[in-house]
């Protein structure tokens, strides 16, 4: 069982949980692709590929020809701008053998919609912030108020609104705004990982007591009984296949959902430290094994302190020349000399 994972950059702790799962489990390789050469993750996995942009109308084609090439069994797609491109293209993998892991292209496209998300977890019942456009904020709404990106990541444009004035400015700022209310609460992300037909088999939520770039830098593990109900909810409103994070803040005693986004969080080490093995799970039903929901099954109260780490490389080693570390590719993504 190969495994590849797509923009892998900066997410070394991803690539060295599939390589420990691989290694004393199932054996396989770790293989990733980035545009970057210099990328960390590059210089960790296995092997790694250049790719175009999943904005290039060859990227589905690198992908396979580095499945192919690799005998790769599972791809695990990390960025919010191919989620939609890979799920339309799931069956062109599976014909060769390969397991996706993510969520419906339908999916992809409304969790991408801030607007569109909220919108339709109120329909189906469940706890959303609630969201506008530029021209539907009411004439009653709180001078406190979030504004970002109705298509964004990172936490990229976001910003609080504190009056009147910052409001008429940051819609002006910011590109395609969706405006949201400002919940003044601790915030939570619940990692949950679905099985191929939706039904959820990991539900671990965390707290986020400090965040950078959008991404967790310290937070814990909790049990909290509205948090796992929270998520059995959306699961029931949207189908998810493979990994998913629901971004969410307290009102009262209630979660309220900000975000989803159906991909692995930043905080998955926490999630997997806390004894929800995320890839190892993954492997399996790759495998075609079939998993029982273990909904509940982790270490609460478990912290995590991240800190930067470095690697030291010579000139050569970010060329991608080097087949055993980084493979030179055409644009479809075959290995070259």
């Amino acid at each position: 069982m190969n495994v590849l994972i797509t923009a892998a950059s900066r997410r070394v702790p991803l690539v060295q949980a599939f390589q420990s799962v691989l290694r004393t489990e199932h054996g396989g390789r770790v293989i990733v692709t980035d545009v970057d050469p210099s990328s960390p993750a590059v210089h960790v996995a296995h092997r790694a590929y250049r790719v175009p942009l999943a904005t290039h109308p060859e990227y589905i084609d690198a992908l396979l020809d580095v499945c192919v090439n690799e005998e790769i069994g599972l791809l695990v797609p990390t960025v919010d701008d191919e989620l939609e491109v890979v799920a339309r293209a799931r069956v062109r993998f599976t014909d060769i053998g390969v397991s996706v892991a993510c969520s419906p292209d339908s999916t992809a496209a409304l969790c991408n919609d801030k607007y569109a998300t909220c919108h339709h977890l109120a329909d189906h019942g469940v706890e959303a912030a609630r969201t506008w456009l530029p021209g539907q904020i009411p004439d009653d709404a709180p001078e406190l108020l979030f504004i970002k990106p109705r298509v964004g990541r990172g936490g990229v444009g976001a910003f609080t609104i504190r009056n009147r004035r910052e409001r008429d400015f940051f819609l002006e700022y910011v590109a395609s705004p969706v405006v949201q209310e400002y919940l003044q609460a601790p915030e939570y992300t619940v990692d949950m990982l679905c099985d191929w037909n939706g039904e959820p088999i990991f539900i671990v939520p965390r707290e986020r007591t400090v965040i950078r770039s959008g991404v967790i830098d310290r937070g814990r593990t909790v049990k909290n009984d509205a948090l796992q109900a929270l998520a059995l909810a959306v699961a029931a409103a949207i189908r998810f296949q493979g990994p998913v994070n629901i971004q969410c803040r307290m009102r009262g005693d209630v979660p309220v959902v900000f975000e989803i986004n159906p991909r692995f969080s930043g905080g998955i080490p926490l999630t997997v430290a806390a004894g929800a093995n995320f890839p190892s799970a993954l492997v399996r039903m790759a495998r075609g094994e079939s998993l029982s929901p273990r909904l509940g099954e982790f270490r609460p109260n478990l912290w995590m302190t991240k800190y930067d780490a470095a690697l030291f490389l010579p000139a050569e080693g970010v060329q991608l020349t080097s087949l055993d570390r980084a493979a030179r590719v055409t644009p479809r993504g075959k290995a070259v000399a």
